[in-house]
């Protein structure tokens, strides 16, 4: 068993990746790192995490796997701050939405201890955030991208594959650029399309919310996802995420052009397809 498992983060995917580590014993200490002394007190308290501290140093120490599970953002400061603290042993890990940034972020922050950062990426979450939101079974029969890089080990890459294994996930390994670029079009797209409609909503009539049906409802329901943590993804992957959206919007210019011209037999062909593509996937 795995002696200490550190959580840089302790929210909604981190805080799920602690219950369900403890659930399922994987490791002898789960270790919670924040700035908020009085969450991660809260935290402990309901058997999140076993144990937490603000001091990076004492929360990075004697580390088997160190998680990073905060905002893409941050990943820069975070990095440059555990630097001095790792140890040839301490594997370290992430859950953030892009990968590409990340893998030429690591290599030039981390330097010599780039070899032990094994990117990862729970295709795992919820419309809420923090802790309050997380559960233990989260990760069950859910994809965990792994984007090994070129100087990890085996036994590195192994360790995390087992780690999330042994929450329930199903792990598949691809480069850093196929990641974003699945993600983009998987995750990324359809968050930017809820946030838009929200918006075009509101800037249209605030109030027709009021008659918002459950096709409304379920189409924004991820606009409620965290702004920080979307934010910084936009930026990270600006590229896949603006392709994406330029080639969304020729779909759309089709059906306008379909609607206009009142041609019925295209209008059925691009539902029915959609259906029949939809209908597939849920089973």
């Amino acid at each position: 068993m795995i002696n200490k498992i550190t959580i840089i983060g302790v929210g909604l995917i981190g805080g799920s990746l602690a219950k369900a580590i403890k659930e399922n014993n994987l490791a002898k200490v789960v270790f919670g790192f924040g700035r908020d002394s009085e969450r991660l007190e809260k935290a402990q308290k309901t058997n999140v995490i076993d144990q937490y501290s603000t001091n990076l140093k004492e929360a990075v120490s004697n580390a088997d796997i160190v998680v990073i599970a905060t905002p893409v953002g941050s990943f820069k400061e975070i990095l440059s701050e555990i630097k001095p603290f790792l140890t040839g042993k301490i594997v370290i890990t992430d859950v953030g939405s892009t990968k590409t940034n990340i893998a030429s972020m690591v290599s030039q922050t981390l330097g010599e201890h780039s070899n032990s950062f094994i990117p990862a990426h729970p295709i795992a979450g919820k419309e809420k955030s923090g802790f309050e939101a997380s559960e233990s079974n989260l990760f069950n029969n859910k994809k965990v991208i792994i984007t090994p890089l070129e100087t990890n080990s085996s036994d590195s890459i192994s360790l995390i594959q087992k780690m999330w294994e042994g929450a329930g996930a199903d792990v598949d390994f691809m480069s850093p650029e196929s990641h974003d670029e699945l993600l983009g079009m998987t995750s990324h797209l359809p968050h930017m399309l809820a946030f838009s409609l929200v918006n075009y909503l509101i800037s249209k009539n605030p109030s027709a919310s009021i008659y918002a049906a459950g096709g409304f409802k379920d189409f924004s329901r991820i606009a409620s996802g965290d702004a920080v943590m979307w934010r910084d993804i936009c930026i990270q992957n600006k590229d896949q995420i603006i392709d994406h959206i330029k080639g969304y919007q020729k779909t759309l210019d089709s059906l306008v052009d379909a609607i206009k011209n009142e041609n019925s037999d295209e209008l059925d062909l691009l539902f029915t397809n959609a259906k029949k593509t939809r209908d597939s996937w849920v089973g």
